[in-house]
């Protein structure tokens, strides 16, 4: 058994979405003196590649629900603790922010539980860095006051006045995790009336070499077709904003057909 000595200290960051480059400074920081780094499936492999500690042990804990890879949370949590306990700097390194559609509240509740020392570092969250990548501000005088922040992994509990509701808002909309319901979602809003002056953007692997982005008004839509569900992430942005992607998109896609995240990722260790 270990002798407990000296407790270290768990480190809960965000990485950004995608883009290397859009990691903060302080989360930086800590990438490059971490002892232990567990990284999910979303944080760019350059940045553990180039900026990593030569002897950290980096061990992967991604997920894709899509696809049946799912690393248990409780397994996530053992890990934080047990080099936690050992007196170690551990590094959670999450995909976009650490608090926004992370489980980022029961690892909270289990380095709270061991009393070990924490922080919380913010990242740019997908729905920032696509916004930003694409030319589509979330909000914009004449086209929307608000913006909301929602997903469909839950789809059966979403009742029918939620649906009125974002079918009829004048908020922009960004769904998380919901590319494989698209068809399902814009089905929905058009039979509840959403003004057809409104666009619908799909844009997978944002802020990557290899993002894609595919617009549609909900009029297109009515006699298009949507596109497939390939990559993740894949966040979708609707509301009247989104038609401003046509003037003010600036970033060359390279309609690359691979996946950016998983390109390095056989180099990491698998969670046990």
């Amino acid at each position: 058994m270990i002798q407990i000595t000296k407790k270290g200290k768990v480190i809960l960051a965000g990485a950004g979405p995608g883009d290397p480059d859009l990691i903060s400074l302080k989360a930086l920081k800590y990438l490059q003196t971490a002892d232990v780094i567990l990284t999910d499936r979303l944080v760019s492999p350059l940045l553990i590649e180039q900026y990593a500690r030569q002897n950290a042990e980096v061990i992967y804990v991604g997920k894709q629900c899509s696809k049946g890879i799912w690393t248990p949370q409780k397994d996530i949590n053992d890990l934080i603790v047990e080099f936690a306990l050992q007196g170690k700097l551990v590094l959670r390194l999450k995909g976009g922010d650490a608090s926004l559609f992370s489980n980022i509240l029961d690892e909270l509740q289990a380095v709270k539980k061991h009393k070990i020392p924490y922080e919380i570092i913010p990242g740019i969250s997908s729905a920032f860095g696509a916004a930003a990548y694409t030319g589509i501000p979330l909000t914009a005088r004449g086209f929307s006051r608000g913006v909301r922040f929602l997903t469909l992994y839950d789809l059966e509990k979403v009742q029918y006045k939620q649906w009125k509701d974002w079918a009829t808002t004048d908020d922009t909309l960004v769904f998380y995790m919901s590319g494989q319901r698209l068809d399902f979602l814009t089905q929905q809003f058009l039979n509840l009336g959403i003004s057809l002056e409104k666009g619908l953007a799909v844009i997978q692997q944002a802020t990557t070499p290899n993002q894609k982005t595919t617009v549609f008004s909900f009029e297109d839509i009515q006699s298009k077709s949507l596109p497939e569900f390939e990559y993740v992430p894949t966040l979708l942005i609707i509301g009247k904003v989104v038609n401003l992607h046509q003037d003010y998109s600036w970033f060359v896609e390279k309609n690359a057909s691979e996946s950016y995240f998983d390109n390095h990722k056989n180099s990491y260790q698998n969670a046990v």
